[in-house]
C-alpha cells in the first residue's frame, strides 16, 4: 500500500524558512530508509514537506522525524532573534 502526506508550515520570516529548508535538505536527499521519499520546498514564509511512503508506519515515522527536527530548529532560531537584534543594536548579548 502506498500512502502520502503534505504538511505546510508557516514561519515568521523568510530567513528562518530558508534556514530550516537548508537544514532538512540533506536528510531529504539521502533518506535513512527506502520506505519513504521526502521533498521539502519553500515559498515565501511557507515550508512544504511532502512524504510518500510504502506503508502507514513508515509515513508516521518519517513525519514524526521531520516535524520534530523542524520544531527544534524553529525554536532555536526564534530564540536567537532577540540576541541577534541586540548585537546589531550594539548591545552585548
Amino acid at each position: 500500500m502506498k500512502t502520502s502526506a503534505v504538511v505546510k508550515l508557516k514561519f515568521s520570516s523568510p530567513k528562518i524558512t530558508e534556514t530550516v529548508l537548508t537544514a532538512l535538505k540533506p536528510e531529504a536527499t539521502k533518506p535513512a530508509t527506502a520506505r519513504s521519499k521526502i521533498t521539502v520546498e519553500k515559498n515565501g514564509l511557507l515550508l512544504t514537506i511532502k512524504v510518500e511512503a510504502t506503508d502507514t508506519t513508515a509515513l508516521r515515522a518519517t513525519l514524526n522525524s521531520y516535524l520534530r527536527w523542524t520544531s527544534a530548529l524553529a525554536d532555536v532560531l526564534e530564540n536567537l532573534k532577540p540576541a541577534e537584534t541586540q548585537l546589531h543594536a550594539g548591545n552585548p548579548a
